[in-house]
């Protein structure tokens, strides 16, 4: 892998690895953009097939989150943290306060939340160490759990691509195919149900896709062929590279809109979109609750500015949706240009 390279082609930035043996504790930190702030992200803590493989994500993650802040007219520009599961038993808690004393070392200019394989409680721990960390326990004056906020996000964005392609002001009797169950997927079905709307979920975990079935009447599918379901709105929430050279041609359906982080295995997916007449709700524009939430914690958390800012995910769907058709472009290349103009405007 060509680190320098990779670096050029996504416009970086800078990226910082840091090794305790100690606590056996293995990081990259990847800091895309910081004109708009101080770069804010995640911390991934999972188990990678390999070191090049942690990286890779890093980066894409850490870019997405510049777009996502940018989009969302956040005072922040995006970073990531990716904390590499190690294999053998370890103590979580020494781990953690290691990772905490590597974010220490960027002098605040990279602040971390949680993201997949952390919590609020892993939070409360790199927090005894650093403050530049968002997204812990509500109980410590946090803001808790960002999945209902994100899920908001994601139905708002839904309704205005209802609204933009199929003409209809709200989602009563839409059909969704939900591709993922967790936390966020979990919230975004709560969401649909309580807005009318007919759901089909798919899960790898059994026990979480039975959950949502018997929670909301869903219909379950599988979840390597929920993608060909005959549906209004296809959202993947699960893992990212749902939409590829496999699937795109195989869905049976107007709209893409989900909560997962990049969805596009690669942007030529998203001109497959286009061609095909899907209209598709970029991942960093409408999945921008969760981002919205923590990041007020960084200035005074406020749940009405939170609630209010959240809500006008649908205005950026909307608009990126209308872009895109004046300029027979795909919606992800008209997001990626909005950001440009906003991240220029700030230099």
């Amino acid at each position: 892998m060509d680190v320098f390279e990779q670096l050029s082609s996504q416009q970086y930035g800078e990226v910082h690895f840091r090794l305790d043996e100690a606590t056996g504790m293995r990081a990259i930190i990847a800091i895309h953009d910081t004109r708009l702030g101080p770069a804010l992200g995640g911390s991934r803590f999972i188990e990678y097939a390999s070191e090049e493989a942690a990286l890779t994500d890093a980066l894409r993650l850490a870019r997405a989150m510049t777009r996502k802040a940018a989009l969302a007219r956040l005072q922040h520009g995006g970073g990531k943290a990716v904390v590499i599961k190690p294999k053998q038993e370890f103590d979580r808690a020494a781990l953690l306060r290691s990772f905490a004393g590597f974010v220490n070392t960027l002098g605040g200019r990279y602040i971390t939340t949680e993201d997949s394989g952390t919590s609020p409680e892993d939070m409360e721990i790199i927090r005894s160490v650093t403050k530049h960390v968002c997204g812990f326990d509500q109980h410590s004056g946090g803001s808790g759990d960002p999945s209902p906020l994100t899920a908001l996000g994601v139905r708002r964005g839904i309704e205005a691509c209802v609204k933009f392609a199929l003409g209809r002001s709200s989602l009563e009797g839409v059909h969704v195919a939900v591709q993922g169950v967790g936390h966020v997927g979990y919230s975004l079905c709560k969401e649909l149900a309580a807005a009318g709307a007919k759901l089909t979920i798919a899960d790898v975990r059994d026990e979480l896709a039975q959950g949502a079935v018997a929670d909301f009447g869903a219909t379950l599918a599988s979840s390597s062929t929920i993608h060909q379901t005959v549906c209004d709105v296809y959202a993947p929430c699960a893992l990212g590279g749902a939409l590829n050279d496999r699937t795109v041609p195989e869905l049976r359906c107007p709209i893409v809109a989900g909560a997962a982080n990049n969805q596009l295995a690669s942007d030529r997916n998203g001109d497959m979109l286009l061609a095909r007449g899907i209209l598709y709700a970029p991942d960093y524009a409408i999945n921008a609750g969760g981002l919205i939430n923590v990041a007020q914690e960084v200035v005074g958390y406020d749940a009405d500015k939170v609630h209010a800012r959240v809500l006008r995910i649908y205005d950026t769907i909307l608009e990126i949706s209308e872009r895109a058709k004046k300029a027979h472009e795909p919606p992800h290349r008209i997001a990626d240009a909005l950001v440009e103009e906003i991240l220029a405007a700030a230099t």
